[in-house]
């Protein structure tokens, strides 16, 4: 599962692009428990948000030239500009040039070659995200997509990505996983996209967050603001879901993961 010793093409970093950086910090302080700590003038206005003292995600108001209100996922790479290079040759973008953030670390945003976009985070001083598997905290990550062999195949060769394949209900899920590392160092999933008209063509990134209580959490989401995008349900053996919209947008998934088989 997720963990913060992060390894090449584990994700590390997560953060908010949002029209009203105070009213999400609002609402996400309210279903969370976070707290936004502003990165200061040298910043341009990027700003952490804190579980307990500890970073779980990071954030920044943006204007509508420069997207919509999303969360984007990061990946580890070892260096960012071979990577933006490597997207480039697999039939991906490159939507945002690789360039340093202070002494902090070295980014990009690319896009697969479905068109998804993702970033990707070379650490220097800032190593990732502080808290992850925790109530409040990143959990797990979705990529709607599609084309799923061709999404397999991009990542791999990018990262290079295992994949695994699960049964839920009689359902094939697809998981992935770092290079080098068992099965049960899988980070996300990869989803064929449905005939959802809501969802974007092209595909996306679905961030999970662990809850205590999904209901009350989706409860809450709805009194802030928020939209139900699929309300709460419950895998079995895996935990009691539902995908959310903040309001401005930006879409994200809860889940009370059931305990783990003994």
């Amino acid at each position: 599962m997720l963990t913060t010793r992060f390894v090449t093409g584990a994700p590390n970093w997560l953060d908010l692009g949002t029209p009203d950086i105070d009213g999400a910090a609002s609402f996400y302080g309210g279903l969370f428990g976070w707290e936004f700590r502003s990165g200061g003038p040298e910043t341009g206005g990027y700003g952490f948000f804190q579980l307990d003292g500890r970073t779980a995600a990071g954030g920044m108001q943006t204007t509508p030239d420069q997207g919509p209100p999303s969360w984007t996922v990061y990946f580890q790479t070892p260096d960012a500009d071979a990577t933006a290079k490597a997207a480039e040759q697999a039939h991906g973008s490159v939507l945002m040039q690789p360039m340093d953030v202070l002494d902090q670390g070295r980014m990009a945003i690319l896009a697969d070659q479905a068109g998804v976009p993702f970033g990707i985070w070379q650490p220097a001083a800032n190593k990732g995200l502080e808290v992850v598997e925790k109530p409040g905290s990143l959990c797990w990550l979705e990529l709607y997509t599609p084309d799923l062999p061709g999404a397999a195949g991009f990542y791999n060769r990018l990262f290079g990505w295992e994949t695994s394949a699960l049964t839920f209900a009689g359902v094939t899920y697809t998981t992935v996983h770092p290079a080098g590392t068992e099965s049960d160092a899988m980070f996300g999933g990869i989803v064929p996209l449905d005939d959802d008209p809501t969802r974007e063509k092209a595909g996306a990134w679905l961030p999970y967050f662990e809850v205590l209580d999904t209901d009350a959490t989706v409860a809450a989401a709805q009194e802030r603001g928020g939209v139900v995008r699929l309300p709460a349900s419950d895998l079995e053996d895996v935990g009691r879901i539902a995908e959310l919209a903040d309001p401005y947008g930006a879409r994200f998934a809860v889940i009370k993961s059931s305990p783990p088989q003994t």
